[in-house]
């Protein structure tokens, strides 16, 4: 399999064609962690150094998010055999997607808590209750056919089951985001985790929910997208968080 590990004994690291993807990847590992939305040593972010999606970075197996560094990010070929540093569950799920799905240049994957909560309800969607939900407004696939770890079948079904959207919602499991970028990606599953927790908390008061109507909902959800495009607002977004980590934890460039 080809597989690759970045040596920094020497100064060969800040020529690695892939530096700055590794950066971005690192960082989104530590903040996510930050922000307890990691499991442990559980969960993977990937993201594709080529438009067709054969060669990914990836974390390793057994890596804690909040110790990931630049160079422990592992190259894989989603066309290869499974590499002995890689854990089976993500060579299979975010192989699968790189693959498949050309929109999924970075996946990231999580169970984080309030989303997770949310695919454990018999009805998953996300209604359109708040600013950030409407950003997800019929913008979110939902897999209702969980049936193990995410090893083989199921890690080609998932791919087929988030067709074009950006957000899945793994019924029993998780949620997993995809975009175009490390910055789009990262964003996604800030402000989704945000929107399942305004949610979730929504419902703990057992008051009638205020829905926007679906006009409303569609209309939001095309002003995000225009806004974030317009200003790079998700670039704006890994960037301070690559700045506090600077400042704070500048390990995670290692």
């Amino acid at each position: 399999m080809s597989i690759s590990v970045v040596d920094t004994s020497d100064n060969s690291f800040a020529t690695d064609p892939y530096y700055e993807d590794r950066l971005n990847l690192a960082a989104a590992f530590r903040m996510t962690a930050r922000l307890n939305m990691d499991e442990a040593v559980a969960n993977h972010f990937s993201y594709a150094v080529d438009e067709g999606g054969n060669r990914f970075l990836v974390n390793p197996f057994g890596r804690h998010f909040s110790n990931m560094r630049a160079s422990d990010l592992l190259l894989l070929d989603a066309n290869s055999e499974i590499a002995e540093k890689a854990d089976p569950t993500a060579w299979a799920i975010h192989g699968a997607m790189h693959r498949n799905a050309p929109h999924a240049r970075c996946v990231m994957h999580v169970h984080s808590k309030y989303a997770t909560v949310l695919a454990s309800l018999v009805d998953s969607a996300l209604p359109p209750i708040d600013q950030n939900s409407m950003r997800y407004f019929n913008r979110v696939a939902i897999d209702d056919s969980f049936d193990g770890m995410g090893l083989g079948d199921e890690a080609e079904r998932l791919t087929t089951t988030l067709a074009n959207k950006r957000v899945l919602i793994m019924g029993n499991h998780g949620v997993m985001v995809v975009g175009n970028s490390i910055a789009r990606a990262f964003d996604e599953l800030f402000y989704f985790e945000r929107a399942c927790q305004n949610y979730i908390v929504a419902l703990t008061t057992q008051k009638p929910l205020r829905i926007a109507s679906d006009a409303v909902a569609e209309k939001t959800a095309r002003q995000w997208e225009e806004y974030m495009d317009k200003v790079g607002f998700c670039d704006a977004h890994l960037r301070e968080v690559r700045e506090i980590l600077d400042r704070e934890e500048p390990d995670y460039k290692l």
